[in-house]
């Protein structure tokens, strides 16, 4: 750029100064993206400043109308109360738990999100990690890389997918693309959820429990919230069996992890294909010693593609905020 061309830039960045953004904790977005974003808006970047968090959000406390946070990053009415001009929190996950929806009904601040943008991707995974247990090609892998196979002999059999009874849990939009990929392997879908979808034909059950003892496999797709931390307990389990698959694909704490490593251990279930912990990125040790567990590091909605769309849902979410014009997935906060 010239000595002219870099003038102008300056002189309407002066004129027309861009708007300011809190982040608290940086978002994976921001890994391979954060140039693209910077160029739209300026980004106050609390975990870069030598300031404890409440001096730091109370030197740009007039100043934040805006914060761009991430599923792991919570954002509590302690941080809001602080923001008098908060108007915005622009969440780059599709889950809610980490944000105080009650105090930003209270306040008036508006919340955009991922909707469903990921959940044709998080769906691939589950079916992968589905797929994976089953047949068992991660163990598989290591039998080989590890020379097993010369050493051993034939590796254990596997189990087919075709014909199982599969039992979803929260039939939300990541739930539905997880009962539209396995109805052609020939899987029998169930599903447990808030309420019957009139839009499907899958039998329903109001109660987890009933659904895990009426089906070989049970994969999470549901949200985190008060109604559905430890959902997934030990009557669940118990009730899944000694044949039964977990797969989640939710958040972690919607089972009881310490309840689900003993079921593990003791082989009252079969084996669980997991993306998600209940304190990542710390994953029991149990869970990684077990060849009939397939571990994936929260992954699921991390694709290239996704991430590029994430972006540009962002900037157009910050863009209409800060014109007054509508957000393009805005979370509906009931009363």
């Amino acid at each position: 750029m010239d000595c002219n061309g870099y003038h102008q830039e300056n002189h309407d960045q002066n004129l027309f100064p861009k708007p300011k953004v809190l982040v608290l904790e940086p978002p994976p977005v921001f890994k391979y993206h954060e140039d693209k974003l910077s160029q739209k808006f300026h980004f106050l970047k609390a975990w870069d400043s030598p300031l404890p968090l409440d001096q730091f959000l109370t030197t740009h406390a007039h100043s934040v109308q805006a914060i761009l946070s991430h599923g792991t990053c919570p954002v509590t009415n302690s941080t809001i109360r602080l923001l008098p001009s908060l108007g915005l929190i622009v969440t780059t996950s599709s889950g809610l738990n980490q944000i105080d929806l009650q105090e930003c009904r209270r306040r008036g601040v508006s919340v955009a999100y991922a909707g469903s943008l990921f959940s044709a991707d998080v769906a691939d995974i589950a079916v992968g990690l589905l797929i994976d247990a089953l047949r068992k090609i991660s163990a598989g892998n290591r039998y080989v890389t590890q020379g097993l196979w010369a050493n051993n002999g034939d590796f254990s059999l596997g189990s087919k997918l075709g014909g199982r009874k599969v039992g979803i849990v929260g039939l939300g939009s990541i739930g539905l693309e997880v009962g539209k990929r396995l109805e052609p392997f020939g899987c029998n879908i169930l599903y447990s959820s808030r309420n019957k979808k009139s839009s499907v034909s899958y039998p329903y059950y109001s109660n987890v429990c009933e659904l895990a003892a009426n089906c070989e496999v049970l994969i999470i797709c549901c949200e985190l919230n008060d109604q559905t931390r430890h959902m997934i307990n030990k009557e669940v389990l118990l009730a899944l069996g000694k044949k039964g698959l977990i797969i989640n694909v939710g958040r972690g704490a919607i089972i009881d992890e310490q309840e689900m490593v003993r079921c593990l251990m003791q082989g009252e279930i079969a084996g669980a294909g997991l993306d998600v912990f209940e304190n990542e990125p710390h994953v029991p040790s149990e869970l990684i010693a077990l060849d009939n567990v397939v571990l994936s590091p929260h992954r699921a909605v991390h694709t290239e593609e996704t991430l590029m769309a994430l972006v540009e849902l962002v900037i157009g979410n910050l863009e209409a905020f800060f014109s007054n014009k509508p957000l393009l997935s805005p979370v509906i906060l009931d009363e």
